[in-house]
């Protein structure tokens, strides 16, 4: 018998998993849950999910679950999701923080029931209209506390991720949330401060833009992500980003007192060091 699969918020993430697990043969028939009435009609038409239904009836009906919404809202979600499944259903989460939401769950009667994941792609577009097929292969998923999860319930997480063709990593809640602030968390910041820095000279300089060139426009790219989404990412992963921040501020200045002393000697230093990104990007 194939699985029923059940997404709450059919964005990016979840329409993208829906479509694949679809198309891949993994899943019978996928059930959504989207509050926005214009992205449930755009997933239907899209043919992410089957059939659009409350959250109640999502619960009641699959077998497993997947909580795609931000994780602010996430945190009080998934509780209440876990007080009303049977004891065969699953529930998948898969938001950009983990401490906060495994937190909320850990004593749970349904915990084992549980399994948190993240999985590591995206685009700078949000919604259903911005769901593609392979979006998640060759990509890495991180499952967060997997020892609090029944076996048997990561083993069936690490089934439906291996038809998506990810590559799979296990660690602590606050480690991820550690390694995704440096790894991700910290790029937009820095995406959403350039766009913010050129907007702001755009407005004595028009022709700013006519000037930008593919390397300005693949670094401010995730500027156009969506607030909604990383408000909460970055509020929840507080301590980190604050920590990360502090980090490139200082590298920021180091760049800055160089090229305030014509310091060429330690300019290329700085270059150099951090050409050594190469040995991990290649």
């Amino acid at each position: 018998m194939q699985v029923t699969l059940g997404v709450i918020g059919l964005g990016l993430i979840g329409g993208s998993l829906a479509l694949d697990l679809k198309h891949r043969g993994y899943v019978g028939r996928v059930l959504g849950v989207e509050n926005n009435p214009g992205n449930a009609e755009t997933a239907l038409r899209m043919g992410l999910v089957d059939q659009v239904v409350s959250q109640e009836e999502c619960i009641g009906k699959a077998d497993i679950i997947v909580v795609a919404v931000p994780v602010g809202t996430a945190v009080k979600l998934i509780p209440a999701i876990l007080d009303k499944i049977g004891p065969r259903q699953l529930v998948i989460d898969v938001c950009s923080t983990k401490s906060q939401i495994c937190h909320a769950v850990k004593y749970h009667s349904r915990r084992p029931q549980f399994v948190s994941t993240h999985p590591m792609a995206g685009t700078e577009y949000s919604g259903p209209g911005a769901a593609q097929t392979g979006l998640f292969d060759g990509r890495a998923c991180i499952f967060a506390d997997a020892e609090q999860s029944a076996p048997q319930a990561v083993k069936a997480v690490e089934e439906l991720y291996r038809v998506l063709n990810m590559r799979l990593t296990f660690m602590n809640a606050d480690q991820h949330d550690v390694h995704t602030a440096y790894v991700s968390h910290i790029s937009h910041v820095t995406s959403f401060a350039l766009a913010l820095t050129v907007l702001e000279k755009e407005k004595d300089e028009k022709h700013i833009f006519d000037l930008a060139s593919g390397g300005f426009a693949s670094t401010v790219r995730l500027a156009k992500s969506n607030a909604d989404m990383w408000v909460p990412i970055l509020t929840q992963n507080r301590d980190n980003m604050l920590q990360v921040m502090d980090t490139y501020m200082k590298e920021i200045q180091q760049f800055r007192d160089a090229i305030a002393t014509f310091d060429e000697a330690r300019l290329r230093e700085l270059i150099t060091e951090a050409n050594k990104i190469k040995r991990i990007l290649k």
